[in-house]
């Protein structure tokens, strides 16, 4: 890739409302600090549109903001064939929203495709859970799974993008 090209990251949950948006705002956040983000995309969609034009859930928001993520300008939306052709990198927070984006999937573009944990290190988790019908707990540890594969996308993006 060359030095003017950018490299686009979707994260995908069900609804758009509470991981996809957190893994959005934390995957900026980390992109920023980086001094990464003018070259690359994120962006964050649903498998389902009953959210869409919905900002994420308040409490998603709430425990991001306690971690420095601001999440409030982020509008739910849902996934479309054209994410694959738009994002190198298409990231499931679980194994039923990939089941999900294959149906979409351009068969030529399924390599873009992923478990957004795929890429977190020292886990044997390999789906975010859904937090939405639990408590506090459950957007923490959303929060702690997000931060530790956004850090392992961020070493593969780097290297993506030539260092």
């Amino acid at each position: 890739m060359t030095g003017s090209q950018q490299i686009g990251v979707l994260f995908v949950c069900l609804g758009n409302i509470c991981r996809s948006p957190t893994a959005e705002g934390v995957f900026r956040g980390l992109a920023d600090a980086a001094g990464l983000l003018e070259r690359l995309r994120i962006d964050s969609a649903g498998v389902m549109d009953y959210h869409a034009g919905s900002p994420p859930d308040r409490r998603a928001q709430e425990h991001a903001a306690r971690r420095g993520y601001d999440l409030s300008a982020l509008r739910a939306r849902r996934a479309v064939a054209d994410d694959f052709d738009r994002f190198d990198f298409v990231l499931a927070m679980d194994r039923e929203n990939h089941r999900d984006l294959l149906r979409i999937c351009p068969p030529s573009r399924r390599d873009r495709l992923h478990l957004f944990l795929d890429f977190a290190r020292d886990t044997t988790v390999r789906e975010v859970p859904d937090p939405y019908y639990g408590g506090a707990d459950g957007f923490e540890q959303v929060l702690d799974l997000v931060e530790n594969a956004s850090r392992g996308l961020l070493e593969v993006v780097r290297e993506r993008l030539g260092g």
